[in-house]
């Protein structure tokens, strides 16, 4: 089942910024995009709310997910995070290209701190706050997650915010991010965090496959050890 969120997200205008910005560059395009409608709205969140994986994303891709309709699709990072999901049973195909494709989530979920495209890549302090509601509901709605894994910093940083302003107990002192670094949360959940599969870590070597893939096969292994 869909959580509210997922469709109340699309009509959403609180970031004039980000609203210009959006669908400035959905009119514009690119020219490798030329021929495409761009989608140029919020991305909203994709998965069920019995998911027990949750992932959290920064913000969507100006010609990724603000052109295709759907979180992490269209770019560079989707191909490693499908490809990673695929690889350990959360995705039933390994990449994602547009909404037609077939793709879906299997025991999974994917959100962002922000779901509107960014200029350069970079959400103002006062966007992440007016887009938190969203999370703040799938976090309480989520109840079946065992682990979460944040995407980089903003990612971590945007979870444990939330957690705190929804009342959730976090740990004290507060952990430091790093990838592969392991968190329990709660006595059922469990925070993985990961680089984010950014061009700017992916391509420098900052993130490899094998160190994506580590994460990925923890939270499985997690998550497969309640059965």
């Amino acid at each position: 089942m869909k959580l509210q969120a997922q469709t109340t997200i699309v009509e959403c205008r609180r970031c004039p910024r980000l609203t210009v910005y959006r669908e400035e560059v959905a009119r514009q395009r690119v020219r490798r995009f030329k021929d495409w409608e761009y989608w140029g709205k919020p991305v909203p969140s994709l998965g069920a709310d019995d998911a027990r994986l949750l992932i959290i994303g920064l913000a969507p891709a100006a010609h990724g997910g603000n052109r295709t309709g759907r979180v992490f699709t269209g770019d560079r990072s989707g191909d490693w995070l499908y490809r990673a999901l695929h690889r350990f049973g959360f995705a039933n195909q390994p990449q994602s290209t547009d909404t037609r494709d077939g793709l879906q989530l299997i025991d999974s979920y994917i959100t962002a701190a922000v779901h509107c495209a960014p200029p350069d890549n970079k959400p103002l302090p006062d966007e992440f706050t007016h887009c938190r509601p969203y999370l703040l509901e799938e976090l309480t709605m989520l109840k079946k997650v065992r682990v979460v894994v944040p995407l980089g910093m903003i990612g971590f940083k945007t979870l444990l915010t939330a957690r705190k302003e929804l009342g959730m107990p976090n740990p004290a002192p507060a952990p430091t991010f790093g990838h592969g670094v392991e968190v329990p949360l709660s006595d059922n959940l469990t925070m993985i965090c990961s680089y984010h599969p950014s061009q700017q870590n992916t391509q420098t070597g900052k993130l490899t496959e094998p160190m994506f893939d580590s994460i990925f096969r923890r939270a499985q292994a997690l998550i497969s050890s309640e059965k």
